[in-house]
């Protein structure tokens, strides 16, 4: 084995690892060279001569090698000498404390990371069983009017409400944990088990059941004893790559067949971002998306040689802009390279959706930002560019200090146009809390149901989205509707949850 005399005489061996052996003869203090010296200079000296044998020079007080002198022989040819100033030893000190805290560090977060484990596991058999209860309740809990099967589903709906409005999550989020949950429990124990032991995260513990899901019965015992190994190996990132190949090569069901399945479930999907942004996900084919993703970059490259100044992330996404509202295609960018400018596109937008703009604002008066339903603040100068092209428009009456919606009484069961439009505008969404259903896709529910002696105005009504509308008439929820629209929500379990309308716009 190589000691520190063969990296000295090894030109090609690097010095530092000959000192960081002989460093532990005496660590923390400086060494001199093997001229006597007490006080070496504050630097790495190093000297070449000849000698038959190696030498350790002892200290004046002890018998023992001196950290603070000493001197390195190779007896087949010259040896050097080095010292070890005082700021190189200050330098391994700092680094043995800096190496002390990070294991310190390191240990605990990993401690948290299996303590976070063992609760989510602990999170998945309490949905799991929350879910079991539901099941088992259905039939005294929801009206016999309902059907069986819908029994059931509204029960677990309930309940998943009930647990969304305690922890102030989105309910078709404990919707997919506790589906999630349930399979983790019931279909793979082992995967279970190895989160509740700290062996694997909740991602990794997810990303099997996402494999999992669409492997038949015959195949996941041999899928779970394949790629449980890996999980408590590998990051989840690496994870998923290797669960994916496991689960083609274990898989019984032709790839075919699970891809026409697949392909019933594609969509598109719209999420908010910020600063008037916003995402649209595509879920289709693979060879679509690919094909998708090729024209925009070939549209992107063309007007890059054109000259155009913007990025390639920039002009691929104002490629796919212009061809799904302009009818641009990437065809078109070939014999004319130029790709539209989001502005350009943005006039082709006729309004099918509600834009509420201050006055001033599209006068060009005053920059209060305008509200795009279902998205949020936009800046005046878009909502001005769309609202040329608007069919319509319609005035709203504010109340000028708080921006709240005047009301407008009715003694007609049926909602008049503009107090629709109206209730609608004050919500928002629909007002079960956590829901984020947009108010025009929304019933408009009496609180104090007609029949009882309700009456029609904002005062009485509000947005439900059909499910919260029908939870609200299950046993054991209550709403009660206040003044401004405060809506005072109670559930099964005796919980309270308040939820308030939208603030004003501007």
């Amino acid at each position: 084995m190589p000691g520190p005399l063969d990296a000295l005489h090894d030109p090609d061996r690097s010095l530092a690892a000959a000192l960081d052996r002989s460093e532990h003869l005496g660590r923390g203090v400086s060494c001199g060279e093997a001229t006597g010296e007490r006080n070496p200079p504050r630097s790495l000296s190093l000297s070449k001569g000849q000698a038959p044998v190696p030498e350790l020079v002892e200290g004046p007080t002890s018998g023992r090698p001196q950290p603070a002198q000493l001197s390195i022989w190779n007896v087949s040819g010259p040896w050097w000498t080095c010292s070890l100033t005082e700021s190189t030893t200050s330098g391994v000190r700092a680094g043995d404390a800096y190496a002390a805290q990070l294991a310190e560090f390191s240990d605990e977060w990993a401690e948290i990371h299996r303590q976070q484990a063992v609760l989510d596991a602990r999170k998945a058999r309490l949905l799991a069983r929350s879910a079991a209860h539901a099941d088992a309740l259905a039939d005294s809990v929801v009206p016999a009017v309902y059907p069986p099967a819908e029994r059931q589903a509204l029960s677990r709906r309930s309940t998943c409400a009930a647990l969304a409005m305690a922890t102030r999550t989105p309910e078709q989020t404990v919707q997919r944990a506790t589906n999630d949950a349930e399979r983790l429990v019931n279909e793979a124990p082992s995967v279970l088990a190895s989160l509740e032991a700290g062996r694997i995260s909740a991602q990794h513990a997810q990303t099997i059941i996402d494999q999992l899901s669409d492997v038949p019965t015959a195949g996941r015992a041999a899928f779970l004893e394949a790629v449980l190994p890996v999980a408590e190996q590998l990051t989840n990132a690496n994870l998923r790559k290797r669960a994916r190949v496991l689960r083609e090569r274990l898989h019984p069901e032709s790839i075919t067949a699970r891809t026409i399945r697949s392909e019933a479930d594609r969509r598109v999907e719209f999420e908010p971002a910020t600063d008037g942004m916003a995402w649209v996900h595509l879920f289709t084919t693979a060879p679509i998306a690919q094909g998708i993703i090729e024209r925009v970059e070939a549209a992107a490259t063309e007007s890059r040689k054109a000259g155009d100044t913007r990025s390639c992330a920039q002009l691929q996404a104002d490629a796919l802009a212009a061809l799904a509202l302009t009818g641009v295609t990437p065809d078109d960018v070939m014999s004319s390279p130029v790709v539209p400018h989001p502005i350009e596109v943005q006039e082709h937008i006729t309004p099918t959706v509600q834009i509420t703009v201050p006055a001033l604002s599209l006068a060009g008066v005053s920059d209060a930002p305008a509200t795009l339903d279902g998205y949020g603040p936009i800046d005046p100068e878009t909502a001005a560019r769309i609202a040329v092209n608007a069919p319509s428009m319609t005035r709203i009456l504010v109340q000028p200090e708080t921006g709240a919606v005047l009301s407008v009484s009715r003694d007609q069961y049926r909602v008049p146009t503009d107090l629709q439009r109206a209730v609608r505008l004050r919500d928002g969404t629909c007002r079960a809390p956590g829901c984020g259903r947009r108010a025009r896709a929304c019933d408009l529910d009496h609180s104090v149901a007609w029949e009882d002696g309700g009456t029609t105005d904002v005062g009485n009504l509000a947005c439900l989205c059909r499910h919260h509308h029908r939870m609200k008439h299950l046993p054991g929820w209550n709403l009660d509707h206040g003044p401004g629209g405060v809506l005072d929500w109670t559930t099964p379990d005796g919980k309270r949850h308040r939820t308030e309308p939208d603030p004003a716009p501007f």
